[in-house]
């Protein structure tokens, strides 16, 4: 009797289990909406709504004047913390949906950024300013538009046309007006002066060819364009083959006196065009057939609704934020939440170089929005042909909201190596067993092309509970004229053009909820002990002991570059334990070879204070969305956002909602092997969110790829096995298509 009790109470243990785990991911399901970009019809409610309130005076962005009010960005505004979590884990009403506004008044007296929140949505009917802890927005710190552009090219034009000849005899035949294919283009630099307040861009042209980005000519120009009245914008410096000139006319004017070195270009030969993607060299692989690709022999085992995703006990939201990229939200391994949001935060390239654009290129990439630079990804190369694709839309610098076709992909992927595997010999010719599982993950996958670089940026979902976290570098390195001190900064790579040496930093955010909200934070490390042999005392015995140490401040919890890292990141609930009494966690690994950028204190390095940390936690607060701004940009010298503030409070960090803040990267000195461009392979790096006692075991014990091998008797294998044996096979046979445009909805 006692026994048939103790399996009624199973029974029942279990079916309350399934109800539960069945109600916790409604639930999910339920308020991952909350997460999802905005729709087409949300941004033009947005922008219509604001375009008829009188006070703000609104005009459209593409229109010509600078001196104008318009709205540069309009994006989803995320809801509070406590707010989103009631409709999370209780299934309560979602919270109204909001959008973020960034508006560009430039026609008022003191011309300014202001952020709204407008709400509700789709039918705003309210707006409300969003404020900043440090400053508020000024003017010269609003990135780059297409009209400014505009107008920045009216300048070069009166530039180029004064120096016609000179630039004619140097690029070997280019002009920047009146050409048909020999055309000349060009690159501007940012930051965008060295003080508070300025707005003066350095400019270098360049041959506009396939991989243009490699195609320097040796002029460059440093342009004031801060007044809102381009006509008054006007030419400060002038740099040519490695001589400084304090204006265009004394420049012209020495040139054609025979005063200088001049520089002289080869001719452009089309057919030797060293930066294109066009095959040239012997190849060793057959040509008339395809390589590996990407079956399902039975369908995909993921499922997608909207923008939330389930695969093999992993379920979460995501979205791809304009203004800087790709985010998850809610993220749960078997109902369980491992973390509310893992999100990008900021991309940085800091350069070194000889020339004048060289030394003062620092790119902070979420102040080109870089979340936008989502473009169309291509089936069999940026993604298996089988992969699921989703269009994006994005609202910025725009009029109307634009359609980015099959700029995201979900996939599941075969990694070509097991996630386990171990063969048991008998030692004597046979065994007592083989057992291996196939390692399949799940890829969320979007990329940005801001300007010359592609990131490729990864979310990736193992069966084990492991989440990996990538980004992959490709693109054109960023290339500058080559003058005799130029190797100092970097690699000759072609005919006076200079691979500049430079360092990417790309920053993220893990707001870790590992079983509720209360989280600790400890390192883990080893440290050598000394004692005498239990066994043997006239001997010693040395080896290694685990060394914990808390963290209870966030400025403990602070880890420098160039200081000693411990070897493990522990983030752990301390109220929840495992079945062996430990307390459950997930730890943070680094993948990366990062460096900091600057030394602390110099100015521009404050516009990126997250740098100077590969690992930073803090205290989770509704105030402290994001590291950085894309105001950083253009005036870094006193940022609107500041990571430090973040940290300087030095809050209590014990059984608390943590956020930690991860910096990885990697120095890149180019070389000749990155023509026509980088390649990605060793240009990889992320991090893993890997559980530490969260589990009472492996859980992708759970999976029912397993094969298990043993010998009968007779000596015969005996296959055991949960899926079925045999494998079909399907290719798409559609013939590759491609079309890469995004346009106006």
């Amino acid at each position: 009797m006692r026994v048939l009790h103790l399996l009624l109470f199973m029974l029942v243990g279990c079916g309350a289990a399934r109800v539960q785990r069945s109600r916790e991911r409604d639930w999910a399901h339920h308020g991952a909406s909350m997460f999802a970009d905005l729709s087409v019809r949300e941004l033009k409610a947005v922008r219509d709504y604001l375009h008829k309130l009188p006070e703000l005076g609104l005009t459209d962005a593409r229109s010509m004047p600078l001196t104008k009010n318009s709205i540069l960005l309009i994006e989803l505004h995320l809801p509070r913390k406590h707010d989103a979590l009631k409709a999370l884990d209780r299934g309560q009403a979602k919270p109204p949906r909001e959008a973020r506004v960034v508006v560009q008044f430039g026609n008022q007296a003191r011309p300014n950024v202001t952020e709204y929140v407008v709400s509700p949505l789709p039918f705003p009917h309210s707006h409300r300013v969003k404020t900043f802890k440090r400053r508020s927005i000024p003017f010269e710190s609003r990135p780059m538009t297409f009209v400014e552009y505009k107008h920045m090219r009216r300048i070069l034009e009166k530039i180029t046309t004064q120096a016609r000849t000179l630039l004619f005899e140097t690029s070997g035949g280019f002009s920047f007006t009146n050409c048909t294919d020999r055309c000349l283009t060009f690159t501007d630099i940012s930051p965008r002066g060295l003080n508070v307040g300025e707005r003066r861009s350095w400019v270098m042209l360049q041959k506009n060819v396939e991989g243009y980005f490699m195609h320097p000519i040796g002029f460059e120009v440093l342009v004031n364009h801060k007044d809102l009245d381009s006509e008054k914008w006007f030419v400060e410096k002038v740099w040519y083959n490695d001589q400084y000139f304090d204006s265009l006319e004394e420049l012209v004017r020495k040139y054609e006196d025979g005063e200088l070195v001049k520089v002289q270009l080869p001719e452009h030969d089309e057919e030797d065009l060293f930066s294109t993607y066009i095959p040239r060299g012997q190849s060793n692989s057959a040509s008339d057939i395809h390589g590996p690709k990407f079956v399902q022999p039975q369908g995909p085992r993921y499922h997608v609704d909207g923008n939330f995703i389930e695969y093999a006990g992993w379920s979460f939201a995501y979205r791809v934020r304009s203004s800087a990229g790709l985010q998850i939200f809610d993220l749960r391994f078997n109902g369980e939440r491992i973390a509310y949001e893992v999100g990008l935060q900021e991309a940085i390239a800091f350069y070194s170089g000889d020339t004048p654009a060289a030394m003062q290129t620092k790119f902070i990439d979420s102040g080109w929005a870089m979340g936008t630079s989502t473009f169309e990804l291509a089936p069999g190369i940026d993604c298996p042909e089988i992969a699921t694709f989703v269009d994006l839309y994005h609202y910025y610098d725009t009029d109307k909201p634009v359609h980015y076709k099959n700029a995201l992909c979900i996939f599941e992927l075969n990694t070509g190596i097991p996630l386990r595997r171990h063969f048991n010999t008998n030692n004597m010719g046979g065994y007592n067993f083989y057992g291996g599982l196939e390692n399949n993950v799940l890829v969320l996958r979007a990329t940005s092309t801001v300007y010359n670089y592609d990131y490729i940026w990864d979310f990736i979902f193992y069966q084990n509970g492991v989440m990996e976290s990538k980004v992959s570098a490709t693109g054109y390195i960023h290339a500058t004229f080559l003058t005799p001190n130029g190797l100092n900064y970097g690699t000759k790579v072609y005919n006076h053009v200079l691979g500049n040496l430079h360092t990417h930093l790309i920053h993220y955010k893990v707001d870790f909820d590992i079983s509720g909200r209360e989280n600790s934070f400890e390192s883990i490390d080893l440290k050598y002990v000394n004692f005498t042999n239990p066994w043997s005392p006239n001997d010693y015995i040395v080896q290694s002991k685990l060394h914990r140490t808390q963290h209870a401040t966030e400025r403990t919890a602070a880890f420098r570059f160039g200081k000693k890292m411990p070897r493990y990141f522990h983030f752990y609930n301390a109220n929840e334990k495992n079945k062996w009494g430990h307390h459950k966690g997930y730890r943070i690994q680094l993948n990366s070879h990062a460096h900091s950028v600057l030394p602390r204190g110099v100015k521009e390095e404050k516009g990126v204070t997250w740098s100077r940390y590969p690992l930073a936690v803090t205290r989770h607060k509704d105030s402290e969305t994001s590291s950085t701004s894309m105001y950083n940009q253009n005036e870094p010298w006193d940022p609107v956002v500041s990571f430090e503030d973040y940290i300087r409070d030095n809050e209590n960090l014990e059984n608390q909602d943590l956020v930690a803040w991860v910096t990885v990267g990697f120095l890149h000195v180019p070389h000749s092997e990155d023509i026509p461009n980088t390649a990605t392979p060793g240009n990889s790096v992320g991090f893993f969110l890997r559980p530490f006692n969260f589990f009472d075991e492996d859980p992708s014990l759970a999976s029912k790829s397993t094969v298990i091998v043993r010998q009968d008797k007779a000596g015969n294998p005996v296959v055991q096995r949960w899926t079925p044996a045999r494998v079909g096979h399907c290719v798409s046979d559609q013939p590759f298509s491609y079309n890469g445009t995004y346009a106006l909805v």
